[in-house]
């Protein structure tokens, strides 16, 4: 128990100001918790559990979820930053790229959102009209889609970056690091089980099914291990 409440960077145990500890959990419960499961719900459940796909088309669960969990991780990030703002103080050289690391990534938080409302219209059969951005996949869907998928995976994995040096600056204890390093392994089985199970299914095909009548059949799908069942 001693060994599990020493700091692990060697440091003498701080005592952390108020505003430190909550900006802390804000950041934990924003980066590590909530838009990390966001990611893997878009990425692995456009086809629900249970759906008869592709004779049942365009399940939202996996949407309502994604934007739930991404929304309320941009709330305990606009949390953490109000906490923090104006503390730097005299900083050291530690504090001072965690906290360019944390801007880095806050910054790409909301990139990801303000990408997301300019993602273009839907269009296809079941819309209004026909004719849209995704439907068709203009070159306005088909950047915001390279755009939004890969800053959103720099996002997390700078944010594992960010954790750790927070950890090491405020002296925390060993087993917040063990409990941290066993959740991000546990993401990362998940990840490695679903990719490996076929389920990176492509948006598109979720939405519309495999007829090569629809245009977006006719390109390859964006990101890498999509998959396209058929068609």
């Amino acid at each position: 128990m001693d060994w599990l409440a020493t700091p692990w960077s060697g440091q003498t145990a701080q005592h952390l100001p108020p505003w430190a500890f909550w900006h802390a959990r804000s950041m934990v419960l924003a980066w590590v918790v909530l838009m990390p499961l966001g990611v893997l719900v878009a990425r692995f459940f456009k086809v629900w559990p249970g759906q008869d796909w592709p004779r049942v088309l365009d399940q939202r669960p996996w949407w309502h979820a994604h934007r739930g969990l991404q929304w309320a991780g941009v709330a305990a990030m606009a949390l953490g930053l109000s906490l923090v703002w104006g503390q730097a103080g005299r900083a050291s050289l530690l504090a001072q790229v965690h906290g360019w690391v944390g801007w880095l990534v806050c910054g790409l938080g909301a990139l990801q959102i303000t990408s997301a409302l300019a993602r273009g219209s839907k269009g296809g059969p079941t819309d209004a009209q026909l004719r849209g951005d995704h439907y068709d996949m203009t070159a306005w869907r088909r950047g915001f889609e390279r755009l939004h998928k890969g800053l959103g995976w720099l996002a997390v994995l700078l944010a594992v970056l960010a954790t750790l040096l927070g950890l090491r600056l405020t002296a925390a204890p060993r087993w917040m690091l063990l409990l941290l390093l066993l959740w991000w392994a546990l993401l990362v089985v998940a990840f490695v089980a679903l990719q490996r199970a076929g389920r990176c299914i492509d948006t598109y095909q979720a939405i519309w099914g495999p007829d090569p009548a629809h245009p977006g059949n006719r390109r390859q799908p964006i990101g890498w291990g999509v998959r396209r069942p058929l068609g």
